[in-house]
């Protein structure tokens, strides 16, 4: 087995939270999986306790925690600010940015960091939006070259992250605003899976199948449940340590009777689940 950490100098700046400050086994899936890979700075948007960020200790170059209200990417720039204080940003061919709003990795991440980083793009996620207007990387996972993440530009993007009461305004300033940015200075970009709309969330049957290796945790609250029959999919086929960490999750986060209640195969109660959703949205927004 190739030794990609030694072959390859990566940074991941990782973005955490948690309502109640718990960090449990399906974020240390995650950032345990970084750490074979290269250097890992944790950055929790939640008030968890020193025992709580002990359990990073040994996978992580540095964990912080603190309550700060601005999402992924003010989590992203408080991570960056410390490596830039910290270390040496120039001993790295390449950072990433990654958050926890995804179960994963469901497959092993090396040979696809491998192939990202063979396509000389300047910058790279994991799954692009194409939208008409705005097409972008989605700021879950995405990987920059030096010549992005030494720029001036990315450390002005970071350095502007603020609090905003509507989270739409987040994704337009900053997710969007990074590949904007990418645009506007002729740098290009790509990522190997495409993800229209909410596709990413309403999908992840078919985005496991075709091998994409992480999923959604709001896919769980999705369409009032009416996912459960994909996920359950995913959940038969993923290893058992992997399942074990997201069922960990899901049953603290959403509580055990509701996803026990989702995680079926009858098409009758999936088709009254959505009948309800559909329902409530008109209800709530007329269409």
């Amino acid at each position: 087995m190739k030794d990609y950490k030694s072959m390859t100098k990566r940074l991941f700046l990782f973005a955490g939270y948690d309502k109640n400050g718990i960090i449990d086994a399906s974020l240390i899936m995650y950032v345990d999986a970084l750490s074979k890979l290269g250097d890992v700075v944790v950055c929790m948007d939640s008030n968890c306790t020193e025992a709580e960020l002990k359990k990073l200790g040994k996978i992580t170059v540095h964990a912080m925690a603190s309550r700060h209200g601005e999402y992924d990417f003010g989590s992203y720039k408080r991570a960056y600010n410390w490596a830039r204080e910290n270390l040496d940003l120039d001993k790295y061919e390449f950072v990433y940015m990654a958050n926890d709003s995804m179960y994963g990795p469901l497959f092993d991440l090396a040979p696809y960091l491998a192939k990202l980083e063979s396509g000389n793009l300047d910058a790279f996620g994991m799954v692009k939006n194409p939208h008409r207007k705005s097409p972008h990387i989605q700021s879950w996972f995405i990987g920059m070259r030096k010549n992005v993440f030494t720029s001036k530009w990315f450390n002005d993007l970071l350095q502007s992250v603020r609090h905003h009461d509507d989270k739409g305004s987040v994704t337009i300033l900053y997710e969007h605003g990074f590949t904007k940015h990418l645009i506007e200075n002729n740098l290009s970009w790509d990522a190997p899976y495409s993800a229209p709309g909410r596709s990413i969330y309403n999908r992840v049957k078919y985005f496991y199948k075709n091998k994409m290796p992480f999923v959604k945790k709001l896919a769980f609250s999705r369409h009032n449940g009416a996912l459960g029959r994909q996920l359950l999919y995913i959940l038969n086929h993923v290893s058992p340590a992997t399942r074990d960490a997201i069922m960990e999750n899901a049953n603290r986060v959403y509580g055990e009777k509701y996803i026990s209640k989702i995680l079926t195969r009858n098409p009758i109660k999936i088709m009254c689940r959505n009948i309800k959703y559909t329902i409530h949205k008109l209800r709530t927004e007329g269409i």
